[in-house]
């Protein structure tokens, strides 16, 4: 049997600030442009579209590995203080009792920039069989 043991030290860190930014977003405290900038830094990461398609060797995962991490580092200084330090420790205290992301908010992640892709489409559609 394998034992995958929980994350430690800087991989802690990271996966602990991507779930504080996430709840600080939720709050209704936080500007809704920071909001936006954090659902649009979820969509982009999980979105198979992409600005430079993944096809095209290391260019392709560089924009990932570049876009997101700015898109939140934005979102983390736009935040105030006192939400960011809320949320922070609610995102200790989650993944000290094994929680993260809820089925709810994972799935809407998800789905929504696949509805939007499909009005996209659908417009584009209609638009052009005029």
């Amino acid at each position: 049997m394998i034992h995958i043991a929980p994350p430690h030290g800087w991989t802690r860190r990271l996966e602990q600030e991507a779930l504080a930014v996430w709840l600080a977003a939720q709050d209704p405290r936080t500007p809704w442009t920071v909001q936006f900038l954090v659902f649009g830094a979820a969509v982009y990461a999980f979105s198979p579209i992409d600005l430079i398609p993944d096809a095209i060797p290391v260019v392709g995962l560089l924009d990932d590995a570049v876009v997101v991490p700015l898109i939140l580092w934005g979102a983390l200084h736009l935040t105030p203080a006192i939400v960011l330090s809320d949320a922070r420790n609610e995102a200790a205290r989650r993944l000290d009792a094994g929680l993260s992301l809820s089925r709810t908010t994972a799935a809407l992640v998800v789905i929504l920039p696949i509805l939007a892709a499909a009005g996209l489409i659908w417009w584009a559609w209609t638009s052009w069989a005029r």
